[in-house]
């Protein structure tokens, strides 16, 4: 199991950046994939940016079409913790971000909300225009 704390949501107006931070603990983090979603009011919850241990070797950055080039993805495995630094951000971006732990996951499966097993709390992003 892998506890998962949210934290840097905040009200913001267009344009503007954030970071979120996603301190995990428990199982090994650095073999993790790690990965973003959120859910926007009223609607179900989508994948935003993943960051995949792929083949015991290296790390990958997977993002949804809509975040690419504004929003990265990183992590930090000395504290733990994977970020997601969003840049031009526009009202549709609003929702509740939620950071998810998986393990062996690629491709499709770690765009599928279904397939991680362990989830954070959900920090707010507010983007007014």
């Amino acid at each position: 199991q892998v506890q998962l704390i949210e934290s840097g949501g905040g009200s913001v107006q267009a344009g503007g950046s954030l970071r979120l931070s996603c301190a995990a603990s428990g199982r090994a983090f650095s073999t993790n994939d790690m990965s973003w979603f959120r859910q926007p009011p009223g609607k179900e919850r989508e994948f935003v940016a993943g960051h995949s241990w792929y083949a015991s070797k290296s790390y990958y950055a997977h993002y949804t079409d809509s975040v690419k080039g504004l929003f990265t993805i990183s992590r930090d495995n000395a504290k733990n913790t994977v970020y997601l630094q969003m840049n031009s951000l526009k009202p549709e971006d609003t929702a509740v971000y939620y950071c998810a732990a998986g393990r062996d996951l690629g491709g499709v499966r770690l765009r599928t909300a279904s397939e991680y097993d362990n989830w954070g709390q959900g920090t707010q992003v507010t983007v007014s225009s």
